[in-house]
């Protein structure tokens, strides 16, 4: 057989080997066939309510609702004193999601080089310590634990020992993006060129120093990056909060919900577009001004 075809033969094997990602292909169309089977037999999954007239009256009403049709005065989203009003929620909830990114930010930047494995396995130079092997199981586990609880129980959990307001969604927010960023940056100091930081350690230099010269300057641009991600989150998930009395426009949208107020609930998400469009602006700008684009 010439080489051609000994080519020929092999990549057609290497086409026939299932890999990674055409398992996971094969996998999610199951996945997917499966989903669709349990909406059409199951009698209580409402896909059918999609198709009745019942369904698109009652959208219709609740659509004309918020656009303030039927009611004696103008709507919310039409008077100033309540965009006025409304406009110190939209600051309480800007407040708190700094606040929050705040927090997770700074516990991220204080863990996240512990949690890296190529730390204590000795891959950036210096030897493998078991006390940093410890410390990297620990704050994984740290890091899955606050990430793996939702935000909204940990306001839950927050609100019964602080005053509702805005500190315990900041809180609830903080830790729950914590295990969120730091996990990210940990995961760049994995994958990351270990030859500065091994140079450094060879020519005598300790750990701090190993860590303003050779680490931060390649984590640093990620870890802002998925730091102002995070924050264009937060700013939406406020709202979640905000249900369970952590202050902001989300305490108000439940109120406003309770009280079938839905013009009002109408303005909250005219803000809740107004803050995020500024976020998502504020966060290109940053980036860009430090030039990480």
């Amino acid at each position: 057989m010439t080489g051609p075809d000994r080519q020929s033969q092999s990549n057609r094997r290497a086409r026939r080997t299932p890999t990674f990602a055409r398992l996971s292909l094969y996998t999610f169309a199951v996945l997917l066939v499966v989903a669709w089977v349990y909406i059409f037999t199951e009698g209580d999954s409402g896909f059918t309510d999609l198709f009745r007239s019942r369904t698109w009256d009652n959208a219709g009403s609740f659509l004309s609702r918020m656009a303030g049709m039927g009611l004696e005065e103008a709507p919310a989203f039409l008077r100033l004193e309540q965009w006025w009003d409304t406009g110190k929620l939209a600051y309480g909830t800007l407040a708190m999601s700094v606040l929050a990114i705040g927090m997770a930010g700074s516990g991220a930047f204080l863990t996240f080089m512990f949690a890296a494995r190529t730390l204590s396995n000795g891959d950036l130079g210096g030897k493998p310590s078991p006390l940093g092997a410890v410390l990297y199981y620990v704050l994984r586990i740290f890091y899955a634990f606050t990430r793996a609880v939702p935000e909204l129980v940990w306001a839950l959990l927050i609100v019964f020992f602080l005053t509702p307001g805005i500190l315990p969604g900041a809180i609830a927010l903080g830790i729950h993006n914590l295990g969120i960023v730091g996990r990210l940056a940990a995961e760049v100091v994995e994958d990351m060129d270990p030859a500065p930081a091994r140079a450094l350690r060879s020519s005598g230099a300790g750990m701090f120093q190993v860590f303003l010269y050779a680490v931060l300057p390649q984590t640093l641009p990620h870890f802002i990056t998925y730091l102002l991600y995070r924050w264009e989150v937060v700013i939406r998930t406020t709202v979640v909060v905000g249900l369970v009395s952590a202050g902001g426009l989300g305490q108000e949208f439940r109120l406003s919900l309770s009280f079938f107020q839905y013009d009002q609930v109408t303005l909250i998400i005219l803000w809740y577009l107004l803050l995020v469009l500024g976020v998502d602006f504020l966060s290109a700008w940053l980036r860009k001004m430090a030039r990480f684009d």
